[in-house]
């Protein structure tokens, strides 16, 4: 850990719902330090997912890796102190004690899947989901969802009428799904 090393990718794991708040702090002490120059960036991957509350169809952001921040740095003894002594840091993700570098090319494909173009929110909703209808028609009754159209917002749900599954087009915003 004595010689700097070329810029390289690291996972550092952190208190869950501390990743911003670490990523910041890391940041910022680098800079304080004068160490700016060997902590490049830091990176919290996220996603967007469209959850139905109360009928209403809202945008979340959703963390992709819970507990963990990415982080572009040239690792040496200073560095890696002053990460690992950041408030909400619980450690590198390492070989026993030798912290492990990240591949590239896996890092450049994770930040170019979650910024590139416009990005479809994912659903919690799925084929096979068991849902209780909100809304409409069927209001009360419950379905199991047979296809998902994600451009449409729509669902198939079958739901069973008169002794038979019946399939229906419902909005994701007529559906909850049950637990």
């Amino acid at each position: 850990m004595a010689t700097p090393q070329g810029v390289q990718w690291y996972a550092i794991h952190t208190y869950s719902g501390h990743e911003n708040k670490v990523a910041m702090n890391i940041q910022r002490r680098a800079e304080s330090l004068g160490l700016g120059n060997l902590i490049k960036r830091t990176y919290i991957p996220i996603e967007e997912e469209m959850k139905v509350v109360n009928g209403k169809p809202r945008t979340i952001k959703k963390k992709v890796f819970p507990g963990y921040v990415l982080i572009e740095m040239v690792l040496d003894d200073m560095t890696w102190h002053l990460v690992k002594n950041t408030t909400g840091v619980t450690g590198f993700i390492s070989n026993g004690n030798r912290p492990v570098a990240l591949q590239q090319h896996e890092v450049q494909q994770i930040i170019r899947e979650l910024t590139e173009g416009p990005q479809k929110p994912k659903v919690e909703l799925q084929k096979g989901d068991i849902v209780r209808v909100l809304q409409g028609p069927f209001a009360e009754f419950t379905g199991k969802i047979d296809e998902v159209n994600l451009d449409r917002q729509k669902l198939r749900v079958l739901i069973e009428l008169f002794g038979r599954d019946t399939p229906v087009e419902l909005e994701f915003t007529q559906v909850e799904k049950s637990t």
